[in-house]
């Protein structure tokens, strides 16, 4: 039976939490490696009685500090949007989820007010894992050595995990997720993710160019700071009935007919129009066709998307839904 999740915005101090089985970071992407943390919380919370449970940031710390430091350069790119990271916590069996807000007072509360005061009176941990390079509080000051000594005071198990790594010895990590996903290597990010590379959103009125051209689209808004390679992709699309939809997709800024730089991802479906509009769907990206280009006409980028749905649909008859 699924569990109900349950999705809290920033620690409330007066809520009464039952005891948790937590583990703490980022998770974007949730790739094989955070999933082997989630399944070691998931059995732990089991075998001792606990809510399973993650604790993350938004933004991301590093997000912050290039923000604050005026260095955006330095920003790590998503993988995921949050709809998507909360989605496949869940899917891993995280029933408790708590997205504390990075900000000047969380950046400068001391290691060890962020274990009593987050940890222990907020978030009643009695069981916690964690990397065994994690740092916390204010300028990286805690560490796994304080967290051991706070645990035995405080009365929660500290545990760590190696790092898990793919078949060449590498560890498996998100900047090596973005990385594959920066140069359209589709089947290494398939690799560390453990399923195909997806984005999902409601289907929002675009400029209903496509239509006219002949090839109308399902059109995505996308999350800001986008790891993904813009470009024309082979994808299937999900929640639109029982079985995926075959299609073609562009993700990018649509140069040839817009100039304001907003990313869109716009999914042509191969197998029919369908009225999707505020649907709630799921585009799981396959193969990469080519980069994003500016044709000079809409007579030219009528022939590339109408090359880009052949190229789709050879793929589909080798390789199928």
């Amino acid at each position: 039976m699924k569990n109900l999740l349950q999705l809290h915005r920033s620690v409330s101090r007066t809520a009464q939490r039952p005891p948790c089985a937590l583990t703490i970071g980022n998770f974007d992407g949730v790739h094989r490696g955070h999933q082997a943390i989630l399944a070691r919380v998931r059995q732990a919370a089991q075998s001792r009685g606990l809510v399973p449970s993650v604790l993350t940031f938004e933004p991301h710390p590093r997000e912050y500090f290039a923000t604050l430091n005026q260095r955006p350069e330095l920003a790590p790119t998503r993988i995921f949007g949050l709809r998507d990271k909360i989605e496949a916590l869940a899917h891993q069996g995280i029933s408790q989820i708590l997205i504390e807000r990075f900000n000047a007072k969380l950046a400068d509360m001391s290691a060890n007010a962020f274990i009593e005061e987050l940890l222990v009176g907020m978030l009643q941990t009695r069981w916690l894992l964690v990397g065994e390079d994690f740092r916390f509080g204010r300028k990286r000051s805690g560490d796994l050595e304080l967290l051991r000594e706070a645990g035995m005071v405080h009365g929660f198990e500290v545990q760590t995990l190696a790092d898990v790594t793919d078949q060449q010895g590498h560890r498996v990590s998100s900047s090596e997720v973005r990385t594959a996903l920066a140069v359209g290597d589709l089947d290494r990010a398939r690799d560390l993710l453990g399923r195909p590379f997806h984005m999902s959103g409601h289907v929002i009125h675009g400029q209903k160019l496509g239509r006219t051209l002949g090839f109308p689209t399902l059109n995505l808004r996308v999350t800001p700071r986008c790891a993904a390679r813009s470009g024309i992709y082979v994808v299937r699309v999900h929640g639109l009935g029982a079985q995926p939809r075959p299609a073609v997709a562009s993700l990018g800024v649509r140069p040839t007919v817009e100039n304001r730089g907003r990313v869109l991802l716009e999914s042509h479906l191969l197998d029919g129009p369908v009225d999707a509009y505020g649907k709630l769907i799921r585009v799981e990206f396959l193969h990469k066709l080519r980069d994003e280009e500016k044709f000079p006409d809409l007579p030219s980028l009528t022939a590339a998307i109408a090359d880009d749905a052949r190229h789709a649909r050879a793929y589909f008859a080798v390789h199928g839904l």
